[in-house]
C-alpha cells in the first residue's frame, strides 16, 4: 500500500540531515534565532504552548542536549525552544555536539547531565533509563502526547513498565537520491526491485557512470551508514519478523542470512567502478560529503534518510525539474514495501515541573510544528531563492499543521504517518554496546577490509549483552 502512496508523492514539483543524525558541524554550536516569517498563526500557536505549561514557569531554566549542531539544526531547535520560554517568561538553551553520544555518557557518569537530553538511539533511552540516569515520563505528559503520535511510535522506549522518552523527530530512511542530469542522458530508470537496482549500477558501470557516492565517516559514530544498508536489506531481502528477531538478539549476526546480505553490499561497494569516495575511501569519507558530488554528477545515486537534504550544497533544487530527485529505495519485488524509520527522543534527568513541561512541548503539535517552520524559514534564507530544498526536519505527529511542510516533505509525513510494514532502525534499537558500539566499530572494519564479514559479524555476537 506504501508503494503508490510513495510515488504519488514523489512526483510532485515542490521538492526538496543513527547516531541519528550525526552532522558535519565540528564544534558545540548553541544558535541563536533566525529571523521567523511573518506568520499570523504565531500569536495563535503562543497562546497554545502557554496553555500547555503546566504551572507558572516564570523565571526557570532549562537545558536541553543534542546531537544536531549544524547551524540550520540546532539554530532551529533554539529558535523553537525560544518561542516556548518566551510565551512562558523562562530561559531554555540547547547546545548540539557531534559527540552527543560520548559526551552524555560521560555527564551522566560524572553527576553534571542537561536537564533534557535529545537521543538518537531508543537502546540508549531505556539504558539511561533503567540505571536510573533518566526519570519516567509522568502519566499526565504521556496522556496528552501519545494520542497525537501514530500507535507504537513510544514504544521503543518503554521498558519496565515505563516510558523513558519521548519521540520529538522522526526520519524516513528508505530514499534513493539520484541525479537527473545522469538518468535522463543514460536513459535510465529508477528499477522498482533490489535485483534491478544491482543490475541498473551493472549498466551504468558499463557506460562509464559511476553509479554510487558513499561515505560512512561520522567522527566517533562512523559506521552508523553501513547499518543502515544492512537494516534495509534485512528488511526487504528477509521480512519483518526476522527483522524484529534480529533486533531482539533472537537471530545473530552470524546468522547465514544475515551475513550473506553483509557481503552483499560489500560486493556490490567493492566492484570496481561502483562507488566514488570524496575521502579517498568508503571510511575516510563524511556521510554528508556525498550531497555536492551527487549533484556535480561525480555518481548518480545516493541512499539516504529524508535528512540529507541538509547536506546538499546551497541553491541544490530536488523534484523532476531539479538538479537532483528522489524515489523509493526499491524492495525485493515480493509484493511488501517495507520502510525503515529512525527519530531522535528527549529523556529527562532532573525531575522540575519545568523541565516536564519542556519535554511535552517537544513532542506536541505545537513543538513539531515550530520546530519544522523554523528549520524550513533558514533553509529558505540559506536557499535565497523561491524553491528551497526540504528542511531536512519531519515529524510524524498527527496533530502538527502539515502547511509549515512542502508538498514532497507532506507526502512524506503521510508516509509516516500510515507506513506498514515499518520499522524502527536496528542499531538504534539494541543494546547500546551494539547498535551504538560493535555495529558501527565491526561494521567499519569490515568495509575498510580488515576483517572479513564473517570475522566481523561474530565479533558483533560477542558483544551482545548477557
Amino acid at each position: 500500500m506504501i508503494a503508490p502512496v510513495l510515488a504519488a508523492g514523489l512526483i510532485l514539483a515542490a521538492c526538496a540531515g543513527d547516531e541519528e543524525v550525526p552532522d558535519e558541524t565540528p564544534d558545540d554550536t548553541t544558535e541563536e534565532p533566525a529571523e521567523e516569517p511573518d506568520d499570523d498563526a504565531d500569536d495563535d500557536a503562543a497562546d497554545d504552548m502557554d496553555d500547555a505549561a503546566d504551572g507558572d514557569l516564570a523565571g526557570t531554566a532549562v537545558t536541553v542536549f543534542g546531537p544536531e549542531s549544524s547551524e540550520n539544526e540546532a539554530g532551529s531547535m533554539q529558535d523553537m525552544l525560544n518561542a516556548f520560554a518566551e510565551a512562558n517568561d523562562m530561559t531554555i538553551s540547547y547546545t548540539g555536539a557531534r559527540d552527543f553520544s560520548d559526551q552524555i555518557g560521560a555527564q551522566a557518569e560524572g553527576g553534571n547531565p542537561p536537564d533534557i537530553a535529545i537521543f538518537p538511539q531508543p537502546g540508549r533511552v531505556v539504558d539511561f533509563g533503567e540505571q536510573g540516569f533518566t526519570l519516567p515520563i509522568p502519566q499526565d505528559v504521556l496522556d496528552t502526547i501519545t494520542p497525537q503520535w501514530p500507535e507504537g511510535t513510544n514504544a521503543a522506549y518503554e521498558a519496565g513498565g515505563e516510558t523513558w522518552g519521548l519521540q520529538n523527530k522522526t526520519d524516513l530512511k528508505s530514499i534513493l537520491w539520484y541525479n537527473n542530469q545522469i538518468f535522463a542522458d543514460g536513459g535510465y530508470d529508477v528499477p522498482d526491485t533490489w535485483d534491478g537496482l544491482k543490475d541498473l549500477s551493472d549498466e551504468m558501470i558499463a557506460d562509464g557512470v559511476t553509479p554510487w557516492c558513499v561515505g560512512i565517516e561520522s567522527g566517533p559514530a562512523t559506521g552508523w551508514v553501513f547499518t543502515d544498508w544492512m537494516e534495509e536489506l534485512v528488511l526487504r531481502l528477509e521480512d519483518e519478523d526476522v527483522y524484529d528477531q534480529w533486533v531482539a538478539g533472537e537471530v545473530e549476526f552470524s546468522d547465514d542470512r544475515i551475513v550473506a546480505i553483509g557481503q552483499e553490499i560489500l560486493d556490490l561497494w567493492n566492484t570496481p567502478g561502483a562507488v566514488f569516495a570524496a575521502g579517498g575511501s568508503i571510511a575516510s569519507t563524511p556521510f554528508g560529503d556525498n550531497g555536492g558530488p551527487l549533484v556535480n554528477g561525480d555518481c548518480a545515486m545516493h541512499r539516504q534518510a529524508n535528512f540529507f537534504a541538509a547536506f546538499l550544497p546551497e541553491g541544490t533544487s530536488v523534484g523532476p525539474d531539479g538538479e537532483l530527485d528522489v524515489a523509493y529505495f526499491p524492495a525485493a519485488g515480493d509484493g511488501r514495501e517495507p520502510v525503515l524509520t529512525a527519530g531522535t527522543a528527549a529523556a529527562a534527568f532532573r525531575d522540575a515541573p519545568e523541565v516536564w513541561a519542556v519535554i511535552e512541548y517537544l513532542a506536541s503539535a505545537e513543538g513539531t510544528t515550530e520546530r519544522q517552520r523554523a528549520q524550513a524559514a533558514r533553509v529558505a534564507l540559506d536557499a535565497g531563492d523561491e524553491d528551497p530544498p526540504p528542511s531536512g526536519y519531519m515529524s510524524s505527529n498527527l496533530e502538527q499543521d502539515l502547511s509549515v511542510y512542502s508538498e514532497l516533505e507532506q507526502s512524506f509525513v503521510e508516509i509516516l504517518q500510515q507506513a506498514a510494514p515499518a520499522r524502527f532502525d536496528a542499531s538504534d534499537m539494541m543494546p547500546g554496546a551494539v547498535g551504538a558500539g560493535s555495529f558501527w566499530t565491526e561494521g567499519t572494519s569490515a568495509v575498510n577490509g580488515d576483517k572479513s564479514i564473517e570475522e566481523a559479524f561474530e565479533a558483533i555476537d560477542a558483544t551482545w549483552p548477557d
